[in-house]
């Protein structure tokens, strides 16, 4: 892989907030902005490249699975940080068979073409506006000719399409619910902007869609269903709000407790709650020693690492992320509000760093099958909010056809993708 430096189009921000990328920059403390979508530069993979992060993609999505079912049996909701009853909703989502649309690992890929799983968030994963339509369309301008590993797009309405023909929900309606945030974020509205592709994705599906905050889901406590703002029922519901954040509020406990007449089917699925917590980390490890894919990761302490990672269990953006790497030097202790929950131990990796650009590839799998990257580039050693998205080129592969791409798909989307026992 390699970084090129390029020259951003005369008219680059107009041109991505028209196509729903809402945040083209991201404020500083001072009053500044930084670059969040950075066309300055570009990154060079080859086809080889992308076929081998594809495989490990995959490979390591099938494990994630294999964990979440054990996860599921051995483990209590206060080793995990989560609400009581949580796992129960867990279990009764496994038992269901309750199915999930999409996740996005972050990967750390060298430049000895090894590949390390940092992590994996699997419930309320954001990106998909930035990888799905932003850097394709930069594509098509600055390089019509080549092409890009992105079927981010093509499978989302594929994995959609899939859903509502699966009979798992009630009828063609869908609820997208999410949770507005912090005004004051520096990412404010990424969740509405994630959620308003993903409709748009649910509409070309078939599904009739309709979005709103989950603030302002109502609970009738005659019928004993959840409610929307028009007051009509809440059936089939997809939402980018956190698990362990809804089970343990109020109108969650209905959940927890089986309060429903008739449960809301939800997407992402309960069960997808052990892919949000980091301890899936020290899981893989124990289930999958010395994995070329994975990182040493342990629960509560760094035992024999002597270089470490603590991360917090439910943490999010890099909030509360420590790094030792030398007991003479100080640790790098970023700022949050999370850590009461647990921690985890994992190995510290280098991320690799192009001009001083600290890179991590964050590689999607939609309906279980890989499907495209977004990168990620940092100033510092931890990706936060002020890190920057860059598009990325195959170098060695011209764009394929309409019908070439209508190939690729219906060979790649089959039956055989992991899932839950």
């Amino acid at each position: 892989m390699w970084r090129h430096r390029s020259r951003a189009r005369p008219d680059w921000r107009t041109k991505v907030v028209e196509q729903g990328l809402v945040f083209p920059t991201t404020p500083r403390p001072d009053g500044t902005e930084v670059a969040y979508w950075n066309e300055d530069a570009w990154y060079e993979v080859t086809m080889e490249e992308v076929e081998t992060l594809e495989a490990a993609t995959e490979e390591l999505w099938e494990m994630c699975v294999h964990a979440v079912s054990h996860m599921a049996r051995t483990m209590s909701d206060e080793r995990l940080g989560l609400p009581p009853g949580s796992l129960d909703v867990v279990r009764r989502s496994i038992a269901a068979g309750d199915p999930a649309l999409y996740a996005r690992f972050d990967l750390a890929y060298g430049a000895d073409g090894s590949i390390k799983m940092l992590e994996i968030n699997g419930d309320t994963p954001t990106g998909l506006v930035e990888t799905g339509v932003v850097q394709w369309r930069w594509l098509e301008d600055v390089m019509p000719e080549m092409d890009q590993w992105n079927s981010v797009h093509d499978r989302l309405v594929a994995g959609w399409r899939k859903l509502r023909r699966s009979g798992h929900f009630a009828g063609q309606r869908l609820h997208f619910l999410y949770d507005l945030g912090d005004e004051d974020s520096y990412d404010g509205g990424e969740m509405e902007m994630t959620v308003g592709y993903l409709m748009d994705t649910a509409v070309q599906a078939g599904w009739l869609a309709l979005a709103h905050p989950m603030a302002e889901v109502g609970w009738n406590p005659d019928a004993r269903e959840f409610r929307d703002v028009h007051d009509e029922p809440i059936l089939n519901a997809f939402k980018l709000y956190a698990w362990e954040e809804m089970l343990r509020e109020p109108f969650g406990r209905f959940v927890v407790d089986r309060t429903e007449r008739v449960p809301t089917k939800w997407i992402e699925p309960a069960w997808k709650v052990l892919l949000s917590t980091k301890a899936l980390l020290p899981v893989l490890w124990e289930l999958y020693p010395r994995h070329r894919l994975l990182l040493p990761a342990y629960f509560d302490e760094p035992r024999d690492l002597q270089r470490w990672v603590a991360k917090p269990l439910h943490g999010r953006e890099g909030d509360n992320i420590r790094i030792h790497l030398d007991d003479m030097l100080e640790d790098v202790v970023m700022p949050g509000a999370y850590g009461e929950e647990g921690w985890v131990y994992q190995a510290y990796t280098e991320l690799p760093s192009f001009e001083g650009n600290r890179v991590v590839l964050g590689s999607w799998i939609v309906d279980g099958q890989a499907a495209g990257m977004l990168v990620r580039e940092s100033d510092g050693m931890v990706t936060d909010y002020f890190s920057r998205v860059a598009p990325h080129v195959i170098s060695d592969g011209l764009a394929p056809t309409e019908a070439q791409v209508a190939q690729w798909l219906s060979e790649r989307v089959g039956p055989d993708a992991p899932s839950l026992p």
